[in-house]
């Protein structure tokens, strides 16, 4: 194999590294030359000296300990970036933030010491908004580095995007998954609630954080989930009933993106997927207000010690955002913290009666906006994480501009790997 080119999938990719069919030492010196290329105008990486030396080092130690291919684990040398929010021993956590990365110490992500464990290698951190709210990293889209890659797991998308690795750590509390997974026309699964354990993440609001993860395809998630045990309990169908959403949510997105949107669903319908169009949510802007009130008040919680050390090295935006956290109630929060379980329920109740295997959507209100200001809106992500149905966006398209239009597809509770491979038939129906 001439190791210039590497597969552009995380199973042959893993494959040929195992096999020795494409060395480690190449792989990875080939990788960081071409991040060297691109980074100066990305800047999808938090800076970190002698990279290449600690990587090379890591990856002679797993050669050590694994010289023969067959007993190799089975994402053996395969770099992944992981967000600035996850602890990675030997690497410092500073949230995207100007506090002293002291205060974020603590024991190494559950998910890092699980992928390290299947024989990942850490490209780094990835650059993501101050505390994964809405202060914008430096990070550029791949796409056009004149428009936002999103956020706030900015550096995972913009990494996975530009070619630096195939997987990369993100969370969500809002759309910071789907949003820049599709701003920068690649992959994002945001896993169902509580799926993923958070311990040695960097908390933003408990009850609606998530852990989840960027990819180019998605046939690169059918190909991880497993590996970290996750299976399937029921039979999948082979045309999923898709739940298609109207009203207020959809109007939410811009012409573009609702044309984009209605072009796909006519596609599916004419291959003989039936669609359903309902809308599960009634008043958006309800949930919407909901949502940002929980958020609010969890931030102010987790964030009282610092804020009290810190305050004048949080941006304007957690400012106001810790503000507005203060001013609920703790009777407030509990209901804030109710109401998502009942959207829940209400639309797994939903998708039963209307016998809805997966409901679809646009993945954002807009593609990329112009200029770095801003890391767009999360409006077409909020509800699905208020309740916590997993979620997952693959490219459609582009618009005038040629900027990437997502689909987002989202299944019922714990349904993960079945929302993957109904999404990987639909892909290539």
């Amino acid at each position: 194999m001439n190791s210039a080119i590497f597969p552009d999938n995380l199973k042959e990719l893993s494959f040929a590294l195992r096999q020795g069919k494409l060395p480690l030492q190449d792989y990875l010196i080939q990788t960081l030359a071409d991040i060297e290329k691109k980074e100066p105008v990305l800047c999808a990486l938090e800076p970190e000296e002698n990279r290449q030396e600690r990587l090379l080092k890591q990856a002679e130690e797993l050669l050590s300990r694994f010289p023969q291919p067959e007993l190799r684990p089975p994402l053996f040398g395969v770099l992944i970036g992981v967000k600035d929010l996850f602890n990675v021993d030997g690497l410092p956590t500073r949230a995207g933030s100007k506090l002293p990365p002291e205060v974020f110490s603590g024991k190494e992500a559950e998910i890092v010491t699980r992928l390290k464990n299947l024989g990942a290698l850490i490209l780094g951190k990835t650059a993501c908004t101050e505390f994964a709210y809405f202060q914008p990293a430096k990070t550029k889209n791949p796409c056009n580095p004149n428009h936002t890659p999103g956020g706030s797991s900015s550096g995972s998308a913009a990494a996975v995007s530009a070619g630096y690795c195939l997987l990369a750590l993100g969370t969500q509390t809002i759309g910071s998954i789907i949003r820049p997974a599709s701003y920068c026309g690649v992959t994002g699964l945001k896993p169902s609630y509580g799926l993923f354990s958070l311990q040695g993440v960097f908390p933003f609001a408990q009850t609606v954080d998530h852990l989840g993860f960027i990819t180019k395809r998605v046939a690169d998630l059918a190909f991880l989930l497993p590996l970290l045990h996750l299976s399937v309990s029921a039979k999948i169908t082979d045309r999923p009933v898709l739940g298609a959403v109207n009203g207020s949510y959809l109007q939410q997105a811009d012409s573009s993106v609702q044309e984009n949107y209605c072009s796909a669903l006519d596609k599916l319908q004419k291959k003989g997927y039936k669609i359903v169009t309902c809308d599960p949510f009634g008043d958006i802007n309800s949930i919407n207000a909901s949502h940002n009130a929980l958020i609010a008040a969890e931030f102010s919680l987790n964030h009282k010690s610092l804020y009290e050390r810190y305050q004048e090295l949080y941006s304007d935006s957690s400012k106001e955002l810790y503000a507005r956290g203060l001013q609920i109630s703790a009777a407030e929060l509990e209901n804030l913290r109710q109401q998502t379980i009942i959207l829940r329920e209400k639309i797994i109740n939903l998708m039963q009666e209307q016998k809805i295997d997966l409901w679809i959507t646009p993945s954002t209100s807009t593609t990329a906006p112009a200029g770095l200001k801003s890391t767009g809106s999360p409006l077409m992500s909020l509800p699905w994480t208020n309740c916590g149905l997993p979620a997952l966006t693959i490219p459609n398209g582009l618009d005038a501009n040629g900027l990437p239009f997502g689909l987002q597809f989202v299944a019922s509770y714990n349904e993960d790997l079945p929302l993957v491979r109904m999404v990987q038939r639909i892909v290539n129906t």
